[in-house]
């Protein structure tokens, strides 16, 4: 996997490996945590400017995921995971897997809502990967979310699941939300 090496990986005070989640692992982290939060990042907003061919589409029909663009003055939030040491590296093999189209490792300063919080990992779709979507207008990208499916399921589950999971933080998402409200309009599109 591009990006971080593991020599380089943060840790807190206790050693511990925190990864930082944004998009499904905020719903469905799918490993093992000894700890989780409801976290923020300063200077990244989520943008759905990813394509996906092997989660929620398909080669021929890829369906669109979330990945964090930097940008002054905002704030990204999502769930971070404290592993356990034991764990990590078949944790990190599973994300380096899962994450694996045009996702690097990063490192970012955590904040937590009664304070900073440590460094933490996360992985992120950059510019120059070959899935790259880039800035789309949100009916185009609603369009694409509500008929596309892939091995990990429906496209429109992945939006909803996080829309969900970000209301039960009492986050306040505008290009989630707006996608969401859009995906909705699109309920008698063929597709999933």
């Amino acid at each position: 996997m591009p990006g971080l090496p593991e020599n380089r990986l943060p840790r807190d005070r206790a050693g511990r490996l925190w990864i930082f989640g944004y998009g499904s692992l905020v719903w469905r982290p799918a490993f093992a945590h000894e700890q989780q939060r409801p976290a923020w990042v300063r200077g990244w907003t989520r943008r759905f400017w990813q394509w996906s061919t092997d989660h929620r589409g398909v080669p021929g029909a890829p369906g669109r995921v979330a990945t964090m663009v930097e940008q002054p003055g905002e704030t990204c939030w999502g769930r971070a995971y404290a592993l356990d040491p034991a764990q990590e590296d078949d944790i990190l093999a599973a994300l380096d897997h899962r994450e694996q189209q045009g996702y690097d490792r990063r490192v970012v300063q955590l904040g937590f809502a009664d304070g900073p919080g440590p460094a933490a990992l996360v992985y992120v779709a950059t510019p120059d990967n070959p899935s790259f979507a880039g800035p789309t207008p949100l009916t185009q990208i609603a369009e694409i979310i509500a008929s596309r499916a892939g091995p990990s399921g429906p496209n429109r589950e992945y939006l909803v699941e996080l829309a969900d999971a970000l209301r039960a933080m009492d986050v306040d998402d505008p290009h989630v939300f707006a996608l969401e409200a859009l995906v909705a309009d699109h309920r008698g599109v063929a597709g999933p």
